[in-house]
């Protein structure tokens, strides 16, 4: 590949950012890697995924992928990978041979962890006994598996092409292949659904014994089928009872709630998305992937790469399609969009560390949102109180400067 870094970018806002102090270390480091093809595009999907041909261009595409991460490796400044997370599309679309090939090529260049957590994404149609005995022989270590239902007509209603019972035979393979840490994603909210509905599905996801279950509210999203053409969806007091039977059913079971959608077993919780909501730092590559990247000087950019995959593989196109340094004003919104996500927040120190700004630079901000009872009045934590993880957007609207 010969993909020029500074061919096409487009940079905005980095002349903008006035100076803050050096960071006194840098983040954690996560790698995030797109694999944009998916078996058939479903209609509340507004990720970046596109049909997949009947051959998909692996060789390629990995060729791209590592020449893509050898333009970022000037952000990596000796640190090491601390987890890695395919997301798609459907990453489980590739070869074992294929990503081993991409993981060899990324460990060459950046080292890994001693106890990376490295996550593939799969769809229970992919699953394959031999393929995912090959993934976990590669080093992958966990799994996330899109289950969203186990029920026929709702998995009818979201355009997936798996059934129930695939579903459940996809927890066992990946049990049976070596995995002791996945995933099941749900969602709630569904059309047409019912308390009990959504309840069975969550008690058929909790028989299942994963370590860790994503449990989300289907919303409407632009530029989606869905958007477009709108389901009946359930009204507002059932939505209300569903989360609140469900949190407690999760709750009953061992799984605790430690983000907005995210549900663990003790000590389960996905490193990946740790790092990335108490604003680490991530290396995006892949078509459309986005990253998160602190410098020692004090700035901080976010990067976007090239959307369509056939763009992406244009040696003549850029990998980068654009990068933002934040600005001062932008800081507090941006750390506490990912941090106040989580259920019990961050401490206090984090934002000095992680953004380089002072915390008596939050403070009157801060003294509006405690007294309006949406943030702990904690000092050394920077926590939503219930109250404001019912309403994080408002709460999120008092740091926008």
């Amino acid at each position: 590949m010969t993909h020029d870094s500074s061919a096409s970018s487009l940079i905005i806002g980095g002349a903008a950012s006035s100076p803050r102090a050096p960071l006194p270390t840098l983040p954690p480091l996560a790698l995030y890697i797109h694999i944009p093809w998916c078996v058939r595009k479903c209609p509340y999907c507004d990720f970046n995924s596109h049909t997949a041909s009947p051959v998909l261009p692996e060789q390629e595409y990995v060729d791209a992928l590592l020449a893509d991460l050898d333009q970022d490796l000037h952000a990596v400044y000796g640190r090491e990978i601390s987890s890695i997370f395919f997301g798609g599309g459907t990453p489980s679309l590739f070869s074992a041979e294929a990503l081993g090939r991409l993981l060899e090529g990324v460990e060459a260049r950046i080292p890994f962890a001693s106890d990376i957590e490295i996550t593939l994404e799969a769809n229970p149609g992919t699953f394959e006994q031999e393929k995912f005995v090959a993934y976990r022989k590669l080093g992958i270590n966990r799994l996330s598996i899109g289950i969203q239902s186990f029920q026929p007509e709702k998995l009818k209603a979201l355009g997936r092409i798996h059934n129930g019972d695939e579903a459940v035979r996809a927890a066992g393979m990946a049990r049976q292949a070596g995995f002791d840490n996945f995933n099941l994603d749900l969602m709630h909210g569904l059309p047409d659904q019912s308390l009990d509905d959504a309840l069975s599905d969550l008690r058929q996801a909790i028989e299942l014994q994963p370590t860790h279950i994503s449990w989300y509210q289907l919303t409407l999203e632009p530029n989606t089928v869905f958007w477009n053409q709108p389901p009946v969806l359930p009204e507002d007091d059932t939505l209300w009872d569903i989360q609140e039977a469900g949190q407690a059913l999760l709750a009953e079971h061992g799984y605790a709630q430690y983000e907005v959608s995210a549900y663990a077993q003790a000590g389960r919780p996905a490193r990946h998305n740790l790092n990335y909501w108490s604003f680490g730092d991530f290396i995006g590559i892949g078509a459309g992937a986005h990253g998160k990247l602190s410098h020692p000087d004090g700035r901080i950019m976010r990067t976007w790469k090239t959307r369509l995959p056939k763009d992406y593989l244009n040696p003549a196109k850029s990998f980068l399609a654009g990068e933002k340094a934040l600005t001062n004003g932008e800081m507090p919104f941006e750390f506490l969009m990912n941090a106040l996500r989580l259920t019990e927040g961050v401490e206090s120190r984090l934002y000095p560390e992680r953004t380089g700004l002072s915390l008596e630079s939050l403070a009157e901000h801060r003294q509006e949102a405690e007294q309006s009872g949406l943030l702990q009045v904690e000092p050394s934590r920077l926590a939503a109180t219930e109250r404001g993880q019912l309403f994080l957007n408002d709460l999120l609207q008092k740091f926008l400067s």
